[in-house]
């Protein structure tokens, strides 16, 4: 009987030491098994042979599986079964729509990436608001809400206390209002 059968059979029996000695004897094998799956794959595939190897090993040892070896050979054909699953799982994944399978990558240059200059002065409207919170307070907690909280109007609305149709009301003012005084139109402060 070769080694890697007895430590198999105690690991069948249970004994928990057992699996920690049998990856160091089958763990070249496993390797060279997993290199020759994957060298069967596609270009780009991101699974390298040691992850491979260790998920093959996890499935195989797993107590909950209670799998009895036979010999030595029984316990390679369990660990290409498991490596071809995996690789299987693998490729279901990365093909599914849901993950985005049909999307080829596709390389950006830094300029691409990078996000265009807001179209409004931050410094402007931030000393337009505090001039709309003296002449309407609803109205400026309302732009702040929706522009810089991100709530919706509906959302704005129910945290302000106020009706929708109110809220509606007052967004269009303050828009109406932010926008004359950041361009810096003469009309300031007038009601529309």
């Amino acid at each position: 009987m070769s080694e890697v059968t007895r430590i198999l059979n105690a690991i069948d029996r249970g004994d928990p030491g057992a699996a920690e000695h049998l990856l160091p004897l089958v763990y070249d094998e496993l390797r060279r098994l997993a290199a020759q799956r994957l060298a069967e794959e596609r270009p780009g595939q991101t699974l390298q042979p040691t992850a491979l190897v260790h998920e093959a090993y996890l499935r195989l040892v797993d107590a909950d599986q209670a799998t009895r070896w036979n010999s030595r050979g029984h316990f390679f054909a369990a660990a290409a079964e498991a490596m071809r699953r995996i690789l299987v799982d693998n490729a279901r994944r990365k093909h599914s729509l849901k993950r985005g399978g049909d999307r080829r990558r596709v390389d950006f240059d830094e300029g691409t990436l990078s996000a265009p200059e807001p179209p409004e002065d931050l410094l402007a409207l931030d000393a337009a608001l505090s001039k709309l919170a003296e002449k309407d307070r609803a109205a400026a907690d309302l732009v702040q809400l929706r522009y810089f909280g991100g709530l919706t109007l509906p959302d704005a609305a129910e945290t302000l206390g106020i009706s929708p149709r109110t809220a509606g009301r007052l967004w269009a003012f303050a828009r109406a209002w932010l926008r004359r005084e950041v361009e810096g139109n003469d009309s300031r402060g007038e009601t529309p």
